[in-house]
């Protein structure tokens, strides 16, 4: 694996399965109770530097490396020398002195890919405005965990705005070789070099990545529906536009309809209940959108295991 997760570019397959393994055994070991006296991360230090407002990252890493034994230290990037100008140079070359690991969330991609660049030490995208790989990853360890192992007749169908979650799925449906949909409205497709790459990408099969503006055709027969929020972070000043863009990219009782019967309903939240999914829906029988979010906690143990070089859990192939 390369010595940072900036991207789902950066795992190749064998290290997908690895994590994919490694995050089972972790939550076996919790649900059991054996992970009581389980710290392979003892003396290790996570930073954790937030850009942006977190929920789930911020709790399920924090958690995730105080469970495995080490230490996690929460950053506001306002606190810090980088929120009054120092260059995000010299904050890699100080964090490398002191921890062992960076978790950022901040907005641009090329700020975490110039951190990762000059740290001597693992640096982790915990969410920019292009990628989302964590959430990504976890939520793949979810569909792997309701439906079996990930086979070529799966369909997945997202639902929204072509985002950082949608580009990080492009990813994924390329190194897996997914059957993926992505309907969105005109304008808010994904990122045009992340699609061409996607497409072309080696051993990906024609035609099974789609980008279509009609949710309807996205969600026929779908093993999968997926949706994100309408109006993400930073774009609060464009809600009323967007809210107009995006009527009739709802999932509601009616698209569920159109997917396969026992169709896994995903949503990697906050959710706004009544614009991109009815509440209906979130809490109803195909939702897994709750079993999602607890597995961010045991895929970013996995990560933080791997990226640490930490002894593997008995049962993962290393």
């Amino acid at each position: 694996m390369n010595k940072d997760l900036l991207t789902i570019k950066d795992l190749t397959t064998d290290d997908f399965e690895h994590l994919m393994a490694l995050s089972s055994d972790l939550k076996r070991k919790r649900k059991m109770g054996q992970d009581v006296h389980f710290a392979p991360l003892k003396g290790k230090t996570l930073a954790m530097i937030f850009q942006k407002p977190s929920t789930r990252t911020r709790i399920s890493f924090e958690v995730g490396m105080v469970r495995l034994g080490g230490y996690a230290l929460y950053l506001n990037a306002n606190d810090l020398q980088i929120g009054r100008g120092e260059p995000i140079a010299d904050t890699a070359r100080i964090l490398s002195g002191y921890v062992d690991a960076v978790l950022i969330r901040t907005f641009q991609q090329k700020e975490i890919e110039e951190l990762a660049r000059l740290a001597t030490i693992p640096v982790i995208n915990g969410l920019t405005d292009k990628f989302h790989p964590c959430q990504i990853l976890s939520d793949l360890f979810t569909i792997r965990e309701k439906i079996g192992p990930l086979s070529s007749s799966l369909k997945i169908a997202y639902i929204g705005d072509g985002n950082n979650v949608a580009n990080s799925w492009l990813q994924a449906a390329a190194m897996l070789n997914l059957h993926l949909w992505i309907a969105c409205p005109s304008g808010y497709e994904p990122d045009p070099e992340v699609i061409r790459e996607a497409e072309v990408s080696e051993g990906i099969a024609q035609g099974r990545i789609v980008i279509t503006h009609d949710p309807q055709e996205a969600a026929y027969q779908a093993d999968v529906l997926y949706t994100d929020v309408w109006v993400s972070m930073g774009q609060e000043s464009q809600k009323e536009e967007r809210r107009q863009a995006f009527r009739g990219y709802q999932i509601n009782a009616a698209l569920v309809q159109k997917a396969n019967k026992d169709a896994l309903v995903m949503h990697c939240l906050p959710a706004h209940r009544g614009e991109e999914i009815t509440d209906e829906v979130l809490e109803g029988k195909n939702s897994v959108v709750f079993d999602q979010a607890e597995n961010r906690l045991y895929l970013q143990q996995a990560l933080l295991l791997k990226l640490l070089g930490a002894p593997f859990l008995e049962g993962a192939s290393s």
